[in-house]
């Protein structure tokens, strides 16, 4: 056992599929221990927050305040509020009022901004115009408001006795907090979904759901497939007419189909994870059943499952000491396989809608199917797809690049 370790950790593609998987595996698992907020917790009252760190306004009001002089600290303000576009979209407008184009010098905020203020007029009849083009430009107008000011936001609160307004601070435009200062702080390294929820906390648990199905799903199909298998395989006969008959019935009919139909079938209220994993190990152990027979019937003949018959052990003892463990290592390979094809297979009915029941847990799969239902792809919002794309691949890849090594120290036809 501790040579055949030792040549399965020698195999390179072998220890780059473990370590991804294992990365993943020690990921999912250390990940709750830090943040603890509910996978389905909505903590954003808005849609698709980008990822970022985000303060909360209230407190950094009131935390310590330091005086910075950063070079281009304005450019990088005005920049931020005045984009190339914008710009653009400005000389457009001011030459559709005909004003001369040689006046308008987009690379000189400070003129550009003095010609908008003079002539823009929210009111003016362009020819052409939309109104989704007239209310950018108003949005725009708006956003422009004090761009080149050097001064302060004062901050103002009610009088208790008078009601009027009074000046409580000042905040200049060299003041900065720490953010290790701030109270509350949340770091989003994924932003929010379309519910407002944290797409990392999500893809979190969505993985150990996925993983859990595969498992499942991976166990019920390894199982039936190697008790048909060997069955088929050693009896032969009418045992293994009947068995390969079933095979077969099952092997000509495309699995997304009957995953599909058994699916939709069901009905959401009772499709949980752990129905979908036995509906997709019900459906995916005939490749295995069909490699086990193959494999049995080279190794019935053998000189030691001779001997054991004429000894005159059950079938049962033949079968579980005589010829599994020739075909341990292939059985394990099948397993990998099978998880790895029932991860895909779970985001594949989960895309179409027929996977578990959204109200109780996630899967990379309903992940996607959230994604796609509102529109993240068209919207730009990558943050809401990419990430579940990524780790169903490093999933996939990882396990196929396993059973890729396995297979070379195992068969004798790909060694080296």
């Amino acid at each position: 056992m501790k040579h055949t370790i030792q040549q399965v950790f020698h195999s390179g593609k072998f220890v780059v599929g473990f370590s991804i998987f294992a990365a993943i595996l020690l990921i999912v698992l250390i990940y709750p221990l830090i943040i603890r907020d509910a996978p389905l917790a909505i903590i954003a009252q808005g849609t698709f927050f980008q990822p970022g760190i985000y303060v909360n306004v209230y407190d950094s009001i009131s935390s310590p305040r330091y005086t910075l002089s950063l070079d281009n600290a304005t450019a990088r303000r005005i920049a931020s509020k005045l984009s190339h576009d914008d710009r653009v979209a400005m000389k457009d407008w001011l030459v559709a009022y005909e004003i001369p184009e040689n006046q308008i010098d987009i690379n000189n905020t400070e003129q550009l901004l003095s010609l908008w203020q003079k002539n823009y007029d929210p009111k003016a009849n362009i020819a052409g115009m939309t109104n989704a083009k007239r209310n950018y430009y108003v949005r725009l107008n708006t956003s422009l408001q004090g761009l080149l000011s050097i001064e302060g936001t004062i901050i103002a609160g009610k009088n208790a006795d008078t009601g009027a307004l009074e000046d409580r601070d000042a905040i200049a435009q060299t003041d900065y907090v720490n953010v290790g200062q701030v109270p509350n702080v949340r770091v989003l390294p994924l932003g929010t979904d379309n519910f407002g929820r944290d797409v990392l906390t999500e893809l979190v648990k969505a993985a150990v759901v996925s993983l859990q199905i595969g498992f499942v799903a991976g166990i019920i199909a390894t199982l039936i497939g190697l008790t048909l298998g060997l069955l088929a395989g050693y009896m032969g006969g009418l045992v293994d007419d009947i068995i390969m008959f079933i095979t077969n019935l099952f092997t000509v009919i495309p699995t997304i189909v009957l995953l599909i139909l058994i699916s939709f079938s069901i009905g959401q209220d009772k499709r949980g994870a752990f129905t979908i994993a036995v509906v997709i190990g019900f459906t995916a152990w005939f490749w295995t059943a069909r490699a086990v027979r193959a494999q049995v019937i080279s190794l019935r003949n053998r000189d030691h499952v001779n001997l054991s018959k004429i000894s005159g052990h059950s079938i049962a003892y033949i079968i579980v000491a005589d010829i599994l463990p020739y075909i341990a290592s292939y059985v394990v390979m099948a397993f990998i396989l099978q998880i790895s094809s029932a991860i895909l297979a779970e985001a594949t009915l989960s895309v179409l809608g027929l996977g578990p029941r959204t109200t109780e847990v996630m899967t990379l799969g309903l992940m996607m199917n959230w994604a796609l239902i509102y529109q993240a792809e068209i919207l730009g919002k990558w943050w809401a797809y990419l990430p579940v794309l990524i780790t169903i691949a490093l999933i996939s890849f990882s396990m196929n690049l396993m059973n890729t090594g396995l297979d070379q120290v195992f068969n004798p036809a790909l060694r080296d």
